[in-house]
Formats: C-alpha cells, structure tokens, sequence
C-alpha cells in the first residue's frame, strides 16, 4: 500500500492523469465504466485525508476503512450505509483486517511502526504490538492464531502472536514488501516482494521462506489476492501498471495484462469469478478471472486516487474508499449491471 513510500511515482502518475488537485475538489471525469455503475456515495465524514486499505467482516455487516490521513479506522455498517464510528489513535493507518472468530480489528500503525489492537465491541484500541519498519498489509492464519504484517521498508513480515498480542518473530523476504496473503491450502502465507519482483511462499510455522518464485513482466509486485480454489495469486505491478496470475502449485505465470497507473489493491469476487484491481491513477480495471485466465471486461476512471477497493461477496457490491471527491470523503459502492 502506498503512503510516503513512493513519493516520486506518485507524483508523476498524479501530474500525467490530472488528479493532482487541491483539497477543495477534483477534476477527475466521472466514473465512466461499461458494465458496472455508481448506485451510493456514503459520506464518510471528516477531512479529506488519504484512505487506505478496507476489509469487510461480511458476518456482522461491518467495512473497516483505514484513515491513513486522520490516523483512525472509520467503521461502516454495510446494511445501512451509515459510518458507526472512526476509532481514534492509529497514526497514519496503513493496513487494516477484521477477524470476526477473535472479536478484533488490527491496523497497521505506520507513523509509529505499531500494530493497534481493536475490540469489535468496545470499538476502542486495546492493546498495540512492535510492527516493524513501515508496516502496512496484514494477513492472519487462523490455524496458529498469528498475524502476519507486511513491513514494507524493513523487506521482512512481522509475526504476531494473537493469543497474546506479542511479537513473535520476523521473516526476512529479501526486499520491498508488497501485501501479504494467508492461504488456507497450503497453510502458507503469499507475500509480494517489489524489489526482486518475487513471489515468497513462507511457512506460519516454522517463520521462513520456503519457495520464491519469478514473477516475469512484472515491475514492482505490490497487491496480492488468492483465488484458494484454485490455488491461483494475482498479482498488481506498480511500476509498470500489470496484473498477472501466478500458479501457487507451479510458479506457473500468465502474461501480463494492462491495468491503470500504479496498481495498488485488488479485490476478488467468486461468485462472478470477477478480479478488481484499482490504482492510484483512479482507474479500475474488471476481468473475468478463472483461474490462470484473466478476460478484460472494462476499465476506466472509478473515481479519484480510487487505489483501494473491495467486494462483497454476498451482494457484488464494488466498494471504493475516495479521500476527496469534490471535497469530501467517499464511499463510492457499485454493483456490476444485473446485481
């Protein structure tokens, strides 16, 4: 995910797509994406800092957003569309993932290099835990009850042990750390490394790297989701704007395939079989995803710096957190036509 860290491509991509405008508004086009359509724009309240990675507890109808600019976690009921709160005292959130079985939220503190600890009830910070330099994404596996965090600078993960909230171990992965994903399959954990354009396979268990694979056309691995099924990762390219799907059996590639300007979060629907992936330029791109298959439906401009998006499974409803949109934060849901 990308905060201060990429300071330069950013600027360019923002100089080159016209999205670099002050805080008072945008003058991004309106989302103009074949097939898919806006059916809300949730206020979300508050200034219009940076937004950053969501995730969605589908079971109690809850999105958590992560505040990077406002330091919080903003909290959307996904029944209503309303915001139920911004929990306070996460600086400069980065990550952020909801795990419903242990009643909490963790979110990467990256001004402090902390994990905060949120209690889905209380919807306070409850404890923070040591995240290592610049953490950002966040993966958890359920079967040894430890969080892995992406430490983007620091080229290692970070293990924490959720029983009690402590730093366990780091995991060096040989470079600039993209996201991180837990695979319930294999009970490996998928990690992006931008540097060596690599994919890590790492063992929860024994905390080191077990396969790396090459991940060809591909300029600066960042985003990562699984397809568990069929034990296929897709992968977002920031310097050269790609996505590919990787064989986690293999470490078969396909060829890569165009998205918008630095790539940043993809999403993923099984039920349509659907791969979302946003970008900091404000472009979506949609495939037709079956497994090692990626089949472009659309793409085009979703909103402003709309680099974060998520779906829920149950309705399809696409959900792009948007920072500034005419001078007021976001969030822009949209279904594909049909849903």
């Amino acid at each position: 995910m990308i905060g201060h860290r990429r300071p330069v491509i950013l600027l360019l991509t923002l100089l080159l797509t016209g999205c670099g405008q002050a805080s008072g508004g945008s003058s991004e086009p309106s989302p103009s994406l074949s097939g898919v359509h806006v059916v809300a724009d949730v206020p979300l309240g508050g200034s219009t800092g940076r937004l950053d990675y969501q995730s969605l507890d589908q079971a109690n109808n809850r999105l958590y957003i992560a505040r990077l600019g406002e330091g919080a976690v903003a909290v959307v009921d996904t029944r209503t569309d309303s915001v139920i709160a911004d929990v306070a005292g996460v600086p400069a959130a980065h990550g952020v993932l909801a795990v419903p079985e242990l009643g909490r939220v963790y979110a990467s503190a990256t001004d402090r290099n902390e994990v905060a600890v949120i209690d889905v009830q209380t919807l306070r910070v409850v404890a923070t835990v040591p995240g290592g330099d610049y953490p950002d994404g966040l993966a958890y596996d359920p079967v040894d009850h430890r969080i892995f965090v992406s430490d983007e600078h620091g080229g290692t993960d970070t293990v924490i042990d959720t029983t009690s909230n402590r730093r366990i171990g780091t995991i060096d992965v040989g470079g600039d750390v993209g996201n991180s994903q837990y695979d319930p399959t294999s009970h490996t954990v998928v990690v992006a490394v931008g540097d060596g354009n690599s994919v890590v396979i790492v063992d929860p268990v024994r905390d080191v790297v077990v396969h790396r694979y090459d991940a060809p056309g591909c300029d600066g691995a960042h985003g990562v989701y699984l397809d568990d099924p069929a034990q296929v990762a897709y992968i977002g390219c920031e310097r050269n704007a790609k996505v590919l799907a990787l064989d986690l059996r293999t470490g078969r590639t396909s060829p890569a395939e165009s998205v918008g300007d630095v790539p940043d979060v993809l999403a993923y629907d099984p039920g349509l079989h659907r791969l979302y992936v946003a970008a900091e330029s404000g472009v979506l791109a949609v495939f037709d995803a079956d497994g090692m298959t990626l089949r472009k439906v659309t793409q085009g401009p979703a909103g402003p710096n709309a680099h974060t998006v998520a779906v829920d499974p149950a309705t399809h409803r696409i959900l792009l957190p948007l920072a500034d949109d005419n001078g007021r934060p976001v969030l822009r849901v949209m279904t594909p036509d049909g849903h």
